[in-house]
């Protein structure tokens, strides 16, 4: 309460200009209502979430400002922070007071009419040790009893008074001396000279964790004798690592040391430069991106973009709408992030699309469309040229990650940054950007972290024409303020306004000097095909593009009349002529949708059908006297007709008659087991095949006669040391059809001999297996030629494709 109350006396005390200052600069504390008192007005300037808005904003030299009166602890004096900061001569004198100011405008730092500075409460949570800093002594022994300071005292030497504020004021007096600091460490034993030292530089202790019980008492070498004499403070119940109050770290850390304090920018390498160049650059840049901004735009308008399953718009569908715009990719993702912000694209289902507002935005002039997409990019809170993460893996666009601050204060310090630059003056590498907008902006985001920094923010800038030749440029400065009024008039001096003619030439090409208007760009991209686009765009007139119009309903006299009114001069006599060798080509053939067609020769019947009431379901459509169409499929075309007593025939794809024979319905044969007990394949189907046909057996009957059958073991095959082959044909199918036993081999021979139906298990080409019952076998080796039943047909079978045979059973 005591800083605040001091903060609106500080606020009271303020003449009206110094606190419109005030209240300007920390917009984001005046939330409405306007605050009704000058204390309202306090409490709304310290709480927490607005202070942090406030740190991002702030320069380098500002946050070290900061840090160091953290460190001191409030209030502070001007002369303490001096000497903290090591500030001796005039101009750096000057500086400190310059950054003092704007602490104070934000007000964050305020002096408390006592030649003291006192700190905004949140900023002192800003930093858990400020300069690597811990707590003050007197707030480190808030919880020590009154004995343990006076064993404090006693180790060190001085007598204690009798009461504990005595005593703690005494050990805060005795350690504020850094001289008195020094000489005790000097007198202490090495360890905890050591270990003194390493605190005093920021680096403290591990933490001590203690599941069951109490602590133990293992304390590093040296740590006991700095704990008693108050150099070291450890948790009263010794739970934690030890701390070093901020007195005694200042002190061992010398008179020498001071904490950081860069009042000035880096230096860069900087060029002359004219505002007339740095205007005509810019000027270059923001056409050629309002061009292709708008190509990009107009892709999207005719083919939405689709979104990822993962959400935005990913590499190939990035990769067209490039191609389409003739843009590279970074224009590309700065065109979409801009327009999608400006409320010119939307999500539509698993698409991007242009939305309403688009088609007010591509009516306008270019400089008003440029407007538009340079504001949306002022504090777009990502970086839309960014196209890799931190692992090189391809980002999409309008993915909606969460929103980057430190991409939005990159932008702001890349503004900042160039806004500093001596008048007439540029950089000479962009580059040395990098180190500026981190000197102006400590927390922007620098990408990509292995490359040069704030390099793609830079780029962004230069494809915008917000930087040119190394300086800001009029865009610039009005997008820094914020004065949408100021960029508007800048735009339309900068950018000329969109061109609504184009020189055609005679080889069939037209040339478009600046940005075309809407209405002249959708006119040649619907006759010709674009070639390139910036500062002068190229259409290509061909056969193809001029088809492309008349496809789309428009007449060859129409084409050659618009063309003529936009163009610069009279229409070249090529494409007068292409227009109408294209023309008298068109539509000579025509293609119809059909699923049938029916014929006759009788004109007066077809006419009949076309105008029958009750075939109307058929889509019947006469193409000549003699043929129709129907949009229903032949078997329903040809029941339609019979029911309407008609005698039509179906004809097959060769123009033949179709036979439509009914076949006679007959059960399934059953196909007995092989005579012989092969093994693989063949005795898995046999198997089956015998299971299914003796499903009507009794079982038990049937186990029965298996189990009093005696065993016949198959005989040996000719290549095993049996007996020869009774057939040629045998050796012949066993030399081919090596994966058959023996016992198949006989079958499917005596079957090829005498002319019998048999079944295989046949492997096709692609791994399909599948039965067959074949007749009319013919042995043509490697081939075997049969009439498959399956498939109604006559079908050729590779012998080694045989897996297993079966006769099929007597009935």
């Amino acid at each position: 309460m005591k800083s605040r109350s001091t903060l609106a006396t500080w606020l009271g005390s303020l003449d009206g200009s110094r606190l419109a200052r005030v209240l300007g600069v920390r917009k984001d504390a005046m939330s409405p209502p306007e605050p009704r008192s000058v204390g309202e007005l306090a409490d709304r300037l310290q709480r927490p979430g607005s202070v942090a808005l406030v740190l991002p904003r702030l320069a380098l030299p500002h946050l070290q400002v900061a840090e160091a009166l953290a460190a001191l602890g409030a209030p502070a004096s001007r002369e303490a922070l001096a000497a903290l900061l090591g500030v001796v001569d005039d101009e750096t004198t000057r500086e400190l007071d310059a950054v003092l100011e704007v602490l104070a405008d934000h007000a964050l730092v305020w002096p408390d009419g006592a030649e003291k500075l006192r700190i905004a409460g949140p900023l002192r949570q800003a930093w858990d040790a400020p300069l690597g800093l811990d707590a003050p002594l007197e707030q480190l022994l808030a919880g020590a009893t009154s004995d343990e300071l006076r064993g404090m005292l006693a180790a060190l030497g001085v007598k204690p008074p009798s009461t504990k504020p005595q005593r703690l004021a005494a050990l805060v007096e005795h350690h504020s001396k850094a001289e008195q600091v020094v000489s005790v460490v000097a007198r202490a034993p090495a360890a905890a000279r050591k270990l003194l030292e390493r605190h005093a530089e920021g680096e403290p202790g591990q933490p001590q964790f203690i599941v069951f019980g109490t602590p133990g008492s293992g304390l590093e070498p040296g740590e006991r004798w700095a704990l008693d004499r108050g150099l070291l403070i450890k948790d009263r119940h010794g739970y934690g690592p030890a701390r070093m109050p901020a007195e005694v770290a200042l002190a061992l850390r010398g008179p020498g040391w001071h904490a950081p304090f860069e009042p000035l920018p880096p230096s860069a390498r900087l060029a002359s430069v004219t505002p007339a160049e740095v205007d005509r650059e810019a000027s270059a840049a923001a056409t050629v991106f309002a061009s292709h901004a708008a190509s990009v735009l107009s892709a999207c308008s005719e083919a939405a973009p689709a979104r990822l399953k993962s959400g935005g718009i990913g590499a190939r569908e990035l990769a067209r709408i490039g191609k389409a715009a003739q843009a590279d990719d970074a224009v590309v993702r700065l065109a979409l992030e801009t327009a999608y912000a400006a409320g010119l694209l939307g999500r539509d289902g698993d698409r991007v699309a242009p939305t309403e507002a688009y088609d007010a935005w591509a009516q306008q002039e270019p400089p008003e469309q440029f407007a538009v997409l340079l504001q949306a990019w002022r504090n777009l809170p990502l970086t839309p040229a960014q196209s890799r993460d931190e692992d090189n893996k391809a980002l999409p666009a309008l993915a909606g990650a969460p929103p980057c601050n430190g991409c939005v204060e990159a932008r702001h310090g890349l503004l900042a940054a160039a806004a500093q630059l001596p008048a007439g003056r540029g950089t000479r590498v962009t580059s040395d950007l990098g180190p500026l907008i981190a000197w102006h902006r400590p927390f922007a985001h620098s990408s990509p972290p292995d490359g040069t920094p704030f390099a793609i923010v830079i780029r962004e800038a230069e494809i915008l024409g917000v930087l040119a030749r190394g300086a800001l440029s009029a865009f610039g400065i009005h997008v820094r303020a914020g004065d949408t009024e100021g960029l508007g008039i800048e735009c339309r001096r900068l950018l000329p306004s969109a061109t609504s003619t184009a020189r055609i030439g005679a080889d069939l090409t037209a040339v478009v000097t600046g940005t075309p208007s809407a209405r002249l760009a959708s006119l040649l991209d619907s006759v010709a095909d674009r070639e390139t686009s910036g500062t002068a765009s190229v259409w290509r007139f061909s056969a193809d593009g001029i088809r492309r119009a008349l496809d789309a309903g428009r007449v060859p006299d129409a084409i050659a009349a618009d063309l003529a009114a936009v163009a610069a001069g009279p229409l070249p006599q090529p494409l007068s002529y292409l227009i109408t060798d294209t023309a008298r080509g068109h539509g000579r053939v025509r293609v119809a949708p059909a699923a049938c067609v029916l014929h006759s020769d009788e004109a007066a019947l077809l006419a009949e059908l076309a105008a029958h009431r009750k075939l109307a379901k058929l889509g019947l459509r006469q193409l000549a006297p003699t043929v129709l169409v129907s949009r229903s499929s032949l078997d329903t075309t040809v029941a339609a007709l019979r029911a309407e007593g008609y005698a039509p025939v179906a004809e097959t794809a060769e123009g033949t008659v179709r036979i439509e024979k009914t076949r006679p319905q007959r059960a399934a044969a059953p196909v007995p087991a092989p005579r012989g007990t092969g093994t693989g394949g063949s005795g898995r189907i046999a198997a089956t095949v015998v299971a299914k046909a003796a499903s009507a057996v009794d079982p038990g009957i049937l186990a029965a006669q298996l189990l009093k059958a005696p065993p016949t073991p198959p005989e040996p095959a000719p290549f095993d040391g049996g007996a020869a082959f009774a057939t040629d044909t045998e050796e012949i199918v066993a030399g081919w059809a090596k994966h058959l036993p023996y016992s198949d081999v006989r079958q499917l021979a005596h079957a090829i001999d005498t002319g019998e139906p048999i079944t295989v298990e046949y492997v096709a080409a692609s791994g399909n297996r599948t039965v067959r019952t074949l007749s009319r076998l013919k042995l043509d080796p490697p081939y075997l030629e049969a009439w498959c039943h399956l498939r109604d047909d006559e079908r050729v079978f590779t012998l080694s494709r045989i897996h297993s045979v079966m006769s099929l059973m007597p009935e």
